[in-house]
């Protein structure tokens, strides 16, 4: 067999050993929904207060409102939660921001009480690897963690 016959036969083998052992695709957050009470108030909430930006949503009925919240993926809010849903903190969504301090002055600001990991009011955690969390409610009850974690 000529080196070039050998070249071509080798590349396909190559190529059909790569086209049947591929690995799985990998699985990676599209989204999170969220029921509200009033999607006007949360909107407001997620938009000003935690610093969201919206996505457009396909439905336009007044019923959900989309934002990015990084990595491609999304969190929707849906209209139609009767009354808030008393949570335990560990179910909570966690964003991570460069700092601390703005968001608390927001929260503050907007008269949302914030809290560390122990329920200690305005206080921060300091996780033992020194990033900081602070722990807050959306106005459904929802937990919302916030911590200035860097890239893992």
């Amino acid at each position: 067999m000529s080196i070039k016959k050998w070249w071509i036969a080798s590349s396909l083998l190559l190529a059909f050993a790569a086209c049947t052992v591929s690995k799985p695709a990998a699985t990676s957050l599209d989204h999170i929904a969220l029921y509200t009470q009033n999607l006007k108030t949360s909107t407001h909430f997620y938009q000003h207060v935690l610093g969201l930006d919206t996505i457009p949503e396909p439905f336009h009925d007044g019923k959900h409102t989309w934002f990015t919240v990084g990595g491609g993926a999304a969190l929707h809010l849906i209209v139609g939660l009767g009354a808030p849903v008393a949570q335990n903190k560990n179910t909570h969504l966690c964003f991570r921001k460069a700092s601390l301090q703005p968001l608390i002055e927001r929260l503050v600001a907007a008269g949302v009480p914030y809290e560390d990991w122990a329920g200690t009011p305005s206080s921060i955690t300091t996780r033992v690897d020194g990033v900081h969390q602070i722990y807050f409610k959306d106005p459904d009850g929802h937990w919302i963690e916030v911590n200035d974690a860097r890239n893992r």
